[in-house]
């Protein structure tokens, strides 16, 4: 993967616009969520169902109605992170994994898991414009209320100069293009 700007599914544009892509036509779609570390899972939803193909018109409206009228005091929060899992790695550090698949979470509220471990699949639920894992670190285990914190990875390549270099113990900018081997 080369090419910048390459688009996240396997048919033509003209396809997309408009039909919209099967799910099993996009890249990600379906792929194993490991856990970044060994910690306890502090909650785990599923059943959340998925928009059966990713469609610019209706991802973008969900998008927009729950921009406007999503509300963290009366909402199921489910609605904006779809299927989800809350870990705790540490005091004061929670990550969350959101958009799976529906049916794929593995785990349970209570359970001890190690680094490693599978937690789900990505998915296409909640308010997500195509299939995706939206993973973040926050302070406490409520999204609505938690800061975020900086996430370093291990080991991971960034596409610099017309080639892939090993980076280690890094944060990644928001323009680097990353992947992990």
């Amino acid at each position: 993967w080369t090419r910048k700007g390459w688009p996240f599914y396997q048919i033509t544009p003209a396809q997309y616009l408009f039909f919209g892509v099967p799910l099993n036509k996009c890249y990600g779609w379906g792929q194993e969520v490991y856990a970044p570390s060994s910690g306890e899972i502090i909650k785990a939803e599923d059943g959340h169902k998925e928009r059966p193909r990713v469609h610019l018109v209706s991802d973008l409206f969900v998008a927009l109605k729950n921009a406007y009228t999503f509300d963290a005091e009366k909402d199921d929060l489910r609605s904006v992170a779809g299927n989800y899992v809350i870990m705790k790695c540490s005091d004061h550090v929670y990550a969350a994994f959101a958009h799976l698949q529906m049916g794929s979470v593995t785990v349970s509220a209570g359970q001890v898991v190690r680094k490693g471990d599978v937690l789900g699949k990505v998915g296409h639920s909640g308010n997500s414009t195509a299939p995706h894992l939206h993973f973040q670190l926050m302070d406490r285990s409520d999204m609505i209320s938690a800061k975020g914190i900086p996430c370093a990875f291990e080991q991971y390549e960034k596409f610099q100069d017309g080639e892939w270099v090993t980076v280690y113990n890094g944060v990644p900018s928001d323009t680097d293009r990353i992947r992990f081997v």
